[in-house]
């Protein structure tokens, strides 16, 4: 049996190593190393495949999170709602912007933000959203759109987990991750569900005013050269890693599929077990599991951590910290007990090895091992 990864990309890329190498030969021929026809090319095939009018590439996903709220013209003072339970960069662009971060906690089987707590937060100086698509389904946006048309506010998807997920409104509409609200944001980072060899993110939208500025924003606030109209940044997607992103972008349903395949395999394995917990499956969303999150009920998560590195499986605490008790989102309104799922999720979650390179072998040795601890 192979050495178990969380994520395997050197198997990956072994397997379109072909199709990969010829792409950056090509790249590396024409020297067009940035903004290369591939850049477009990749964010044509994107636009396609999320069935999105605009997509814009940038350097990574903080960035593309930054420049979309840049963008949507939102000043210091403002109020951004977010979840509690995600990784700091979702709260890291909003208060490096100036505007106040305001956290929520997050539905106990879903781990994604919960309207109802958003509602409840909503004030005059609130002026967005940013529902976090966590673990690889999405939050439930239908509510959240909601509340958006009532307040006016604008929704800002973070969809760096759960690319390529759909989400099923209750009118019946199938619309990809990202494209629900006025712009969705991701990121290409190596262990992305579709990643590059770098770092790498993008944003879209379907609101060509909105991509308009976008798009000057990310290139130094220019939309002429050298004639600049707004602040920007300096950021944007190398032509090499847009290159490696249209081949990989082919294979990103397949992607899912077998991670899909392997968190079935657990769900089986684990099905019912009084110790632990499976990922819940939100009802209007599909799932692509960039995570296979665990939920422990009674059982010493370090223990059974060290023991499975004991047989060689790394196992993930996504995320073992709260927001609101990191030390630089410290506030008065916040304090221990103020979001209790969030604080419990944090205590009791343990993510698995779950990637495209998983067989049988693999599966059934780290969900024994798993068991072994946990029936002792």
């Amino acid at each position: 049996m192979k050495k178990i990864q969380m994520v395997d990309l050197k198997t990956q890329y072994e397997k379109i190593s072909g199709e990969i190498d010829t792409a950056i030969k090509e790249v590396i021929l024409s020297s067009a190393f940035i903004n290369g026809p591939q850049v477009k090319a990749f964010a044509a095939d994107l636009e396609n495949y999320l069935g999105v009018k605009h997509v814009i590439p940038c350097a990574n996903g903080t960035d593309a999170l930054q420049i979309a709220m840049m963008a949507l013209g939102l000043k210091p003072g403002d109020e951004v709602i977010t979840a509690d339970f995600t990784y700091v960069a979702t709260a890291e662009t909003i208060a490096l912007l100036g505007l106040t971060p305001i956290l929520v906690d997050v539905n106990p089987e879903t781990f994604c933000i919960d309207a109802e707590a958003v509602a409840k937060v909503i004030s005059p100086k609130t002026k967005a959203i940013v529902p976090v698509h966590l673990f690889g389904q999405c939050a439930d946006m239908d509510p959240i759109m909601a509340l958006a048309t009532k307040h006016n506010l604008f929704i800002l998807e973070d969809t760096a987990q759960a690319l390529g997920a759909d989400y099923i409104s209750v009118n019946g509409k199938k619309s990809k991750a990202g494209t629900i609200g006025h712009v969705g944001c991701t990121s290409f980072f190596p262990s992305k569900n579709l990643g590059c060899f770098g770092d790498g993110g993008a944003m879209y939208t379907n609101d060509d005013e909105l991509a308009k500025k976008i798009r000057m924003i990310a290139n130094h606030g220019q939309s002429v050269q050298y004639v600049h109209d707004s602040i920007g940044v300096n950021s944007r997607l190398d032509s090499i890693q847009a290159a490696i992103l249209k081949v990989k972008l082919q294979y990103l349903n397949e992607y899912a599929s077998a991670r899909q395949a392997a968190a079935a395999f657990y769900d089986k394995a684990f099905a019912n077990h009084p110790a632990l917990q499976i990922p819940a499956r939100a009802k209007n969303s599909t799932h692509v599991f960039h995570q296979y999150t665990i939920k422990l009920k009674g059982v010493d998560r370090t223990k059974l951590r060290e023991h499975l590195q004991s047989k060689g499986i790394p196992a993930m605490i996504y995320y073992p910290i709260p927001l609101h008790l990191q030390k630089a989102y410290l506030n008065p309104r916040y304090k221990a007990g103020s979001f209790p799922v969030t604080e419990k999720l944090c205590s009791s979650v343990l993510s698995l090895p779950i990637h495209t390179e998983m067989d049988t072998d693999m599966l059934e040795y780290i969900s024994k091992s798993v068991l072994e601890f946990i029936n002792q």
